[in-house]
């Protein structure tokens, strides 16, 4: 069992797709989870599916639709850490990585969950996977917390491998499509479509929904 899972990604919906059955499997084994999420998504283009939002009103939007998904999974710690959508690449390494240190120092968790760096496909997701890294490779080996990263690009597992950690999640399907619908600003379309696919009991999407798959990242030795 673990102690205290950190899961830090830079936008709302990040924990949705891949993690949130793995959220709400801890949270229901009794592990505190803490939730940092880097920006409020506002550079998104989706405005709603019909449009319900406008550029003015949806980082408010996106908050609230956050805030709904963590209620629905159960995270007790939302950190909404108050960074630019689509301009974590640009922001300090350092700086990024001295803000997950401090929440490490703080929590001392067991495993952080993140994003892997090079195999996420945006800027963003391949930035903050690196300042996390970043984090924990700074820390005495000792110390260190495991590191499961998630990864989606076309060429991961041809270079990365196959994922070690196929977690199943099946008994907490329903808290995973709550989930993705929460963030319906971004999801009302994909979840039309996969309501239909779910009614087709169709193989490919029951796999994705009751099993989510990390890669655990091979630190330097030292």
């Amino acid at each position: 069992m673990e102690k205290q899972v950190l899961v830090i990604f830079p936008h709302p919906d990040d924990e949705a797709f891949g993690v949130s059955g793995s959220i709400a499997k801890y949270i229901d084994e009794g592990t505190p989870v803490t939730y940092m999420c880097l920006t409020l998504g506002e550079m998104g283009r989706n405005m709603g599916n019909p449009p319900f939002a406008t550029r003015e009103t949806l980082p408010e939007i996106r908050k609230q639709e956050l805030q709904e998904a963590s209620k629905v999974l159960g995270i007790q710690d939302l950190r909404m850490m108050g960074l630019r959508d689509k301009t974590i690449e640009f922001e300090d390494p350092e700086m990024l990585a001295d803000l997950f240190t401090d929440a490490i120092n703080e929590l001392d968790p067991s495993l952080i969950i993140t994003f892997y760096p090079g195999y996420s496909v945006h800027p963003d997701h391949d930035a903050c996977g690196a300042a996390v890294i970043k984090a924990v490779q700074n820390m005495p080996k000792a110390k260190r917390p495991k590191v499961e990263c998630v990864a989606f690009s076309h060429n991961c597992e041809e270079e990365l491998g196959r994922p070690d950690v196929i977690r199943d999640v099946s008994d907490f399907m329903d808290q995973k499509l709550n989930t993705l619908e929460a963030h319906k600003s971004q999801t009302a379309g994909l979840m039309e479509g996969m309501k239909k696919r779910l009614q087709a009991n169709e193989e490919e999407l029951m796999n994705w929904i009751k099993f989510e798959r990390f890669w655990t990242y091979p630190f330097n030795e030292r």
